[in-house]
């Protein structure tokens, strides 16, 4: 699944190609996760004036409302400036302008792209309001983290995933966090000292960052809007290396099922 770092270079890889074109026509394919909420056609003519980023939505910023787009398991964008091939049987949102096209591709249709009057509007609050910090922007301290893990009895793997305390550490990022912080994902996020929670809020921002600086991982099908592939999880240190040894110590990488989801910590790095 992308996850804040896979967005956040899908963003940084469109944001100059879309901004100011204007929109010419809409088209959508099959029904993904959520309706688009507008019939498409009122939608053209209208400007793009900027994309961010908020948890794993991308913001498009319209001169009549707001764009949310989610990637959802598997999706990705593509931007063509000129020349794009017909939609496929798993592309479902085609967004064309005077500048290019914009193309949703998502094989398992777990993605969205929703329309709201403004970021305010009960629709983006729905999908943005439940959000926690942004851990790469100037309101994730380490008081205010700390402070929040000791209202949590979940294991700290489960919280980092829940992203309302902080949002957009996925799976590979929480995994990674853990192993360089030396927290194991059992751990229960209340049981965290001041030091340790410091450990894990450096790790964070250094994980995440690393992974922006290698185009964010590419498991199955992630690429950017140019087709290029991220390449962080080449060097993971624990995530889907369990039976391997640890690239610190040797010893052999142990993985356990949490919530669902696959966890991967080394039992001698990381400590209870």
């Amino acid at each position: 699944m992308p996850e804040l770092p896979e967005v956040e270079v899908t963003r940084r890889s469109v944001v100059n190609d879309i901004t100011g074109a204007r929109i010419q026509h809409l088209q959508m394919g099959k029904p993904l996760r959520w309706p688009l909420g507008i019939e498409p056609q009122k939608l053209q003519g209208q400007t793009v004036l900027g994309v961010r980023r908020r948890g794993k939505y991308l913001l498009f910023d319209l001169d009549g409302g707001l764009l949310l787009v989610h990637l959802g398991m598997s999706g990705s964008l593509a931007f063509f400036a000129n020349n794009a091939k017909p939609p496929g049987p798993h592309d479902h949102f085609d967004l064309g302008t005077d500048k290019g096209l914009l193309r949703l591709h998502d094989p398992r249709r777990f993605g969205a792209a929703v329309w709201a009057a403004s970021e305010q509007d009960p629709v983006a609050q729905k999908l943005l309001g439940h959000l926690g910090v942004e851990p790469l922007g100037p309101d994730f301290n380490v008081k205010d983290f700390h402070a929040g893990l000791k209202t949590r009895s979940a294991p700290i793997k489960q919280v980092l995933l829940a992203g309302d305390l902080v949002v957009g550490v996925g799976n590979i990022y929480a995994s990674e966090t853990l192993f360089l912080a030396g927290i194991r994902p059992t751990t229960r996020a209340k049981k965290i000292s001041r030091p340790r929670a410091e450990k894990l809020y450096k790790a964070i921002i250094e994980v995440l960052n690393k992974a922006l600086g290698q185009g964010g991982s590419t498991l199955r099908n992630f690429s950017n809007v140019r087709g290029e592939a991220g390449h962080f999880q080449v060097l993971a240190n624990v995530y889907d290396r369990a039976g391997q040894p640890c690239r610190v110590c040797a010893t052999p990488i142990r993985g356990l099922v949490q919530g669902q989801r696959s966890s991967y910590f080394c039992p001698t790095c990381q400590k209870p």
